[in-house]
């Protein structure tokens, strides 16, 4: 592998960017046959209390398990003189978009429902969805994070990978608390055009959004992956049309009758 002119992890080069290619092309289509396997959309198993005590306190102890090792990863690279200046990030903006945008989306197709299960839905929305994205490209990139660090660069891969996918599950596992989620087969082709994105951006070597191209991967995959997340709080259209026309009817019953205003 060669040093990335920016970045934290190393482009793939060879035969390795046609490998894993083909690897996120058959990916892509295997969830695009599991989609077309759906006759309808499904809800996912809601948790009782307990389990959703669980789940919170599962969540809570995965972020204080990344927290502690990735601050000692970095006290390992500071040790051996490797932590210099952050690169730039930005693709940061638009990930920042995406969750403002999702959230107000989840508020305005789940109008048919209370606000109590609205905003559980919006903020369950928000936070999930950019695990849609980390998850593939963690795998993708966790072995080629630049600099390794001595004498074991392998162990301090999974010193820093392991809790940071456990809170990526944990997170996931918050879809199954919100009531209006189902897998639909948008769902599966959302999310299999966002891997053929990524299948396209190993093609070029998967690299840092340091230059236009691998930011309009990175930012399109990233949209896709929100997209994906929003499929899951679509409304049925006769969940749709009942809220429709019970917007309807609440405004009809705000205006005054025109014998009280007589």
């Amino acid at each position: 592998m060669t040093k990335p002119v920016d970045g934290t992890w190393v482009s793939y080069s060879g035969m390795a960017k046609i490998d894993l290619a083909i690897v996120l092309v058959a990916a892509a289509a295997g969830v695009l046959y599991a989609g077309t396997r759906l006759g309808r959309p499904v809800r996912l198993p809601r948790p009782g209390e307990t389990a959703i005590g669980i789940m919170m306190v599962a969540w809570l102890l995965a972020v204080i398990a990344f927290l502690i090792c990735a601050s000692e990863y970095v006290t390992a690279m500071r040790q051996h003189h490797l932590l210099h200046a952050l690169p730039s990030d930005p693709i940061a903006p638009v990930t920042g978009a995406c969750i403002v945008a999702i959230f107000v989306a989840i508020l305005i197709v789940a109008r048919s429902h209370g606000w109590r299960v609205r905003l559980l839905s919006a903020a369950v929305g928000a936070i999930a969805a950019p695990m849609v994205f980390e998850f593939p490209f963690d795998l993708i990139v966790m072995a080629r994070t630049y600099p390794p660090i001595p004498p074991d660069p392998a162990l301090y891969r999974v010193l820093f990978f392991a809790p940071l996918f456990l809170v990526e599950f944990a997170t996931l596992s918050f879809l199954t608390i919100a009531p209006t989620v189902r897998l639909t087969k948008a769902t599966f082709v959302t999310f299999a055009t966002m891997l053929a994105v990524f299948a396209a951006w190993a093609l070029f070597g998967f690299a840092y959004p340091a230059t236009p191209g691998a930011f309009a991967f990175n930012a399109l995959s990233k949209i896709l992956a929100f997209a994906t997340a929003l499929t899951l709080f679509l409304p049925r259209r006769s969940e749709a049309h009942t809220g429709s026309a019970a917007a309807v009817s609440e405004d009809a019953a705000s205006r005054p009758s025109p014998q009280a205003v007589a």
